[in-house]
């Protein structure tokens, strides 16, 4: 049981740290501590991140609509999260590191699929799952040099700015946030901060590290548009759902 229970500690930390805190018991060493705290905050990551769209599909799915919600900022999103899985699965990172790009990654690819069924194109909807799907094999199945992989993980911040802030810009055009979120934003910006410290202890990789803090900034940008929409979309749903005042007949006028 013993051995058991060293081999699973051994996931959250090193031989080093595992001897300081159970052989030595040096519960106070700094670097373990934030070894450890990066680890659990890394898996804590990919535990929310098998949830954190879900409710943006469900919400598209329920509603039967799309409506605000930028196709062109999902498929740069889509991209971004993709070459960031495939140049951290090439380069071995731990998975505590990046795992959560692969939950995010199915999950967004739902989305642009929902995204072009529901604007009326169901075979491009078929199209673009199997697109997708030979180009995650294309990155990820070893026929991508990581040459390249670092050149595509370059461009990631200005296509994650430019996918984010275009939704951004939808939702201003329509003074609306219409079928976002509030929950899947507000998640994705947590993940996001969270992952530069995990980025900075795990990896020590200067692109991941810019990466995660651009999107961090991406993403409180739309978060803060959906708290100022909040009331604007809640008045806009009364207003489509009141009933309509039917007119006074007009009395009739006696002789």
């Amino acid at each position: 049981m013993v051995d058991y229970g060293k081999e699973f500690m051994l996931y959250l930390m090193d031989e080093k740290c595992y001897d300081k805190y159970f052989v030595d018991f040096d519960l106070l060493d700094g670097d373990c501590f934030r070894a450890l705290l990066s680890k659990g905050l890394g898996f804590g990551i990919i535990a929310g991140s098998v949830l954190v769209k879900v409710p943006q599909i469900t919400k598209i799915a329920a509603n039967k609509s799309a409506r605000g919600i930028s196709l062109f900022s999902v498929c740069l999103d889509l991209f971004a999260i993709t070459v960031h899985m495939a140049y951290s699965f090439v380069n071995g990172f731990p998975f505590s590191a990046w795992g959560d790009t692969a939950f995010l990654a199915l999950q967004t690819a739902i989305i642009a699929m929902l995204v072009l069924y529901y604007g009326g194109s169901s075979a491009l909807s078929v199209a673009f799952t199997a697109g997708y799907s030979a180009l995650v094999y294309v990155l990820m199945g070893g026929l991508t040099p990581l040459k390249y992989l670092l050149i595509a993980q370059g461009f990631n911040v200005p296509i994650l700015l430019l996918g984010k802030l275009s939704q951004a810009f939808t939702n201003y055009r329509n003074g609306s946030t219409g079928q976002l979120s509030a929950v899947t934003c507000f998640m994705l910006l947590a993940g996001s901060l969270a992952r530069i410290f995990t980025s900075i202890q795990e990896t020590g990789d200067q692109m991941m590290i810019i990466t995660y803090g651009s999107s961090s900034f991406a993403n409180l940008v739309v978060a803060l548009q959906v708290l100022y929409y909040w009331n604007s979309d809640k008045q806009k749903k009364a207003a489509s759902t009141a009933p309509a005042k039917k007119p006074k007949a007009k009395s009739k006028k006696t002789d």
